[in-house]
């Protein structure tokens, strides 16, 4: 009888454990920090270049075996690419209330954006920014649809967050395919106004993404003083980002104040390289600037429309004249700026464009 019990009672225990939920296999914590981590190691580098002889015009027809590339002084294995790859663009158009006197020039452009620049191929996202940023129209072929898009772009609030823009059309370029060209067409003021984010994590973001920035800088004469004006409220500003007195360029670049100089390429690697330093001391007067230079693209100026229209035809007409070189660099594990150098074999006679390198974090 007693053991009948036992028997029992041990039956009566396995039946609780059976109806007892069973539980998932523990598993390792999970980091909480959701900050996007820029460390990802460089895979391919993407470096557009331009070949002008010495009247300005673009030298076209050179074969893939002249083009020799250095990344830190040290010759790399690139593929050439002399065919004509399609093109993704975003358009990223300023729309605070200063911009109010352009806009209307600025709509009269729109149709001329597919054909000049991204062609048949192409296709062609528009951003609106002021203190808020906005997708008005996602990649699209119909250059009537991109055309009416930005004619709905109308002027908003006294701020714009020219770099959280960036950022943007930086990520959007990012889903685009490996075989495109990533293009971002930047019609803008030179300085920002109240963006989060930071010139140094939009360049990172500009490098992973292979995007190449071109920038049609809009006048800050024809802003201050067309614009309507503002009421007047308290000035936060550091002492750095108040008016220049007069004499001084209304738009100077950066290394024009660092260095005193014009900013050629070896005056502005190293204001590039202290930006990815994060040197604290830094203030990046002009992030149009350094968009351009630190991705190969160019500014152009814009007070007219003509001069609009004749900014834009030349941008595509470099665009469709470039040899695009990409390689995966065989030193890829030094970390800190990489410059790159590029020659033509046996043509000293010629003026390179192209990025002035990349920045990879220490591991």
């Amino acid at each position: 009888m007693g053991l009948f019990r036992f028997f029992l009672t041990g039956l009566v225990c396995l039946a609780a454990v059976a109806q007892q939920p069973s539980q998932p296999p523990q598993q390792p914590p999970q980091p909480t920090d959701t900050t996007p981590s820029f460390r990802t190691s460089v895979q391919v580098v993407v470096a557009p270049v331009t070949v002008l002889d010495r009247d300005g015009g673009y030298v076209n027809g050179l074969g893939p075996e002249v083009f020799h590339l250095y990344d830190n002084d040290k010759e790399q294995n690139i593929k050439v690419d002399v065919a004509y790859q399609p093109i993704s663009l975003v358009v990223a158009i300023q729309c605070s209330d200063r911009m109010e006197p352009v806009l209307p020039q600025i709509y009269k452009v729109g149709s001329l954006i597919q054909p000049l620049m991204v062609g048949d191929q192409g296709e062609v996202a528009v951003i609106a920014f002021d203190s808020r940023i906005r997708v008005m129209q996602d990649f699209t072929s119909d250059q009537n649809l991109v055309a009416a898009k930005i004619k709905e772009i109308h002027a908003g609030s006294s701020s714009h967050r020219m770099n959280d823009a960036v950022m943007t059309a930086a990520r959007m370029l990012r889903t685009r395919p490996a075989n495109r060209r990533r293009i971002l067409l930047l019609i803008s003021e030179t300085r920002d106004g109240a963006s989060e984010g930071r010139v140094k994590d939009t360049m990172l973001a500009l490098e992973l993404a292979n995007v190449n920035v071109y920038a049609v800088d809009v006048s800050r004469v024809v802003t201050t003083v067309m614009g309507r004006g503002q009421p007047p409220r308290p000035d936060n500003r550091p002492p750095a980002a108040h008016p220049l007195p007069s004499g001084v360029p209304a738009t100077p670049t950066t290394v024009m104040q660092t260095y005193g100089t014009e900013g050629g390429r070896a005056e502005f690697v190293p204001l590039l390289v202290e930006i990815f330093k994060d040197v604290k001391a830094i203030f990046v007067d002009n992030p149009v600037e350094v968009y351009t230079k630190g991705t190969g693209g160019a500014e152009y100026g814009f007070v007219k429309e003509r001069a609009l229209e004749r900014a834009i035809g030349e941008i595509g007409d470099e665009l469709h004249s470039q040899y695009m070189i990409s390689y995966t660099p065989s030193n890829r594990e030094e970390g800190g700026w990489h410059e790159i150098e590029v020659n033509v074999e046996g043509r000293r006679d010629v003026k390179i464009r192209t990025r002035p390198g990349y920045w990879v974090a220490s591991q």
